[in-house]
């Protein structure tokens, strides 16, 4: 049986135990730290490798192979912006009656050419040409009663003129006759009123171009505004405009804004012809943007547009350098 101070000795680690135990972690440490010194000093090696430049004919260029290129301005002439829109006309008009009425006869359908003052639509007009009418007898009423106004009025100064009257007397006839003149204007006046409302009957071209839309058609109700509903009378007679006069319409990304200005030089080509090339300017710069989608309403002005350049197709638009 052993002592226990044998136990006690069994259970001591030797003191050259004690060091290695001390020894390794010390050694493990000094590997981590010289692994991680290495790897810190190849990362700053390459870092400075990649700034070094290399120098080819005057030319800096970077390690990594891309050319730093100084950025040469456009010349006069050649695009420094290409966008897409719509071709449009200047002026779309849509004529629209002046009062209700009903459509007695229509000789315009789309697509017709039409010149200033070519009769389009004729309206019903009886009821107008009956007040015209009663307009009228009422001029003729009125220019009677001012002829006797005037007769009597002469005769009245060569009595007041002998003292055969009173000056009362010569008053009275004096503002009859002016009350004459007057009625005389109220009757004129409702013969021109009259007479616009037949007018308005027929309906004319305002300007020389195309029919875009034929609206109405023979005995169909027309207003000039509408009341709501989908089923109410018609508020347009025809739509027209002249194709002669185009423009394109370009919803421009507000990070373009600073390469278009107004009267700036464009080339425009429709995409169904792409062969087919024309001129024009920057004609109008909307004054307010649009915010849900960050871009601006940009109109190019064509200018020689011909029957290649039809409303409401896409069109590619280069501005041009100055």
């Amino acid at each position: 049986m052993s002592t226990p101070e044998q136990t006690l000795g069994r259970l001591t680690i030797p003191a050259e135990k004690k060091a290695r135990r001390k020894r390794g972690p010390a050694v493990m440490i000094t590997i981590v730290a010289g692994v991680i010194i290495a790897a810190l000093l190849v990362f700053a090696a390459t870092r400075k490798g990649d700034r070094q430049v290399i120098h080819s004919e005057g030319m800096p260029v970077a390690a990594a192979g891309a050319a730093t290129l100084p950025e040469t301005p456009p010349k006069p002439g050649d695009a420094v912006l290409t966008v897409s829109g719509y071709v449009v006309p200047h002026a779309r008009i849509e004529i629209s009656p002046r009062f209700q009425g009903t459509v007695k006869w229509i000789g315009v359908k789309k697509g017709d050419v039409v010149k200033k003052g070519d009769i389009m639509v004729i309206l019903e007009d009886d009821e107008y040409r009956a007040r015209l009418l009663e307009a009228q007898g009422r001029l003729a009423l009125a220019e009677a009663n001012l002829t006797n106004a005037e007769v009597n009025l002469k005769r009245q100064f060569e009595l007041s003129r002998d003292n055969v009257d009173s000056q009362r007397a010569m008053d009275d006839t004096v503002r009859a006759r002016d009350a004459a003149a007057a009625e005389l204007k109220v009757a004129q006046g409702q013969v021109a009123l009259a007479q616009t409302y037949v007018d308005w009957c027929t309906i004319r071209a305002p300007i020389n171009g195309t029919i875009l839309e034929k609206l109405v058609d023979p005995d169909e109700l027309v207003v000039p505004q509408s009341f709501g509903g989908a089923r109410g009378p018609s508020t347009a007679l025809v739509s027209l405009a002249d194709l002669n006069d185009l423009q394109v319409e370009i919803d421009l990304n507000e990070a373009d804004l600073s390469k278009v200005h107004l009267k700036q030089r464009c080339s425009i080509s429709p995409e169904a012809w792409p062969d087919k090339k024309y001129g024009g300017y920057v004609a109008e710069i909307a004054p307010e943007a649009n915010r849900s989608k960050g871009t601006l309403q940009v109109k190019v002005q064509v200018d020689q547009p011909d029957h290649y350049l039809t409303p409401e197709l896409t069109a590619k638009v280069d501005f041009l350098a100055d």
